[in-house]
């Protein structure tokens, strides 16, 4: 009786199978291979871009750089800028400081120029009886107000005569007058005063006008009647 060993065939099964298995991850095998070629070939296409993009930056700062030449012209001239800054700073300082010690005293020689008013009022009020002792001792003391005020720069401003001025002069009222062209001043009611070149106070006085003509105009002519 023919006897069939089943050992046989399962030794040679075995060796088909993996011959098998074995195709199959190589075949497997074969993609991964591919994926990490393009890998490769991506980051060197990125590297060589990068590179471009730096060389390229490098080259625009090479030419954007100045020369040693045009460095110096523009630091000269930087240094002249503020050399004249620092000297307009300074001439502005010193006017300041000098208009600080001019007019340092300006609100209380305006506050002074009032009593003044009344003390020159008094002094014509006594000049009825110019012996008399207190006429002069007024006299004096007016004397002393004014070397006070010309030590303080403070001067009368002069009105009296003179074309009517509106940045010194403030008209109270106006008066005709045929001695006087238009716009002269008469008299001064209230003087005034400035400092330096400041004003303190404007003077006010009378201005001439010139006087409204008499004469009537003539009638107009009657139209012929037709």
């Amino acid at each position: 009786m023919l006897r069939v060993d089943h050992r046989v065939g399962t030794g040679i099964g075995l060796p088909m199978q993996h011959e098998i298995s074995g195709e199959a991850e190589t075949e497997e095998q074969v993609p991964v291979e591919d994926s990490v070629e393009a890998e490769v070939a991506g980051q060197d296409e990125a590297g060589e871009e990068l590179h471009v993009e730096e060389s390229s930056a490098g080259e625009e700062e090479l030419q954007a750089e100045p020369t040693a030449e045009e460095q110096i012209v523009e630091w000269r001239e930087r240094a002249m800028r503020a050399a004249a800054d620092l000297e307009n700073f300074r001439k502005r300082m010193e006017r300041e400081k000098r208009e600080a010690r001019c007019y340092a005293n300006q609100a209380l020689l305006e506050e002074l120029l009032p009593v003044l008013d009344n003390f020159q009022m008094g002094l014509q009020a006594a000049a009825a009886d110019s012996e008399s002792m207190i006429y002069r001792g007024m006299e004096m003391v007016k004397k002393q107000l004014d070397e006070f005020l010309s030590s303080q720069g403070v001067e009368e401003i002069q009105a009296e005569g003179e074309i009517f001025d509106p940045s010194l002069h403030e008209a109270v009222s106006q008066e005709e007058c045929t001695d006087s062209e238009e716009g002269r001043i008469l008299r001064v009611i209230r003087g005034g005063y400035r400092m330096s070149e400041r004003l303190l106070r404007p003077a006010n006085v009378v201005v001439a006008r010139a006087p409204e003509s008499d004469e009537v105009p003539a009638p107009a002519e009657e139209e012929e009647n037709k």
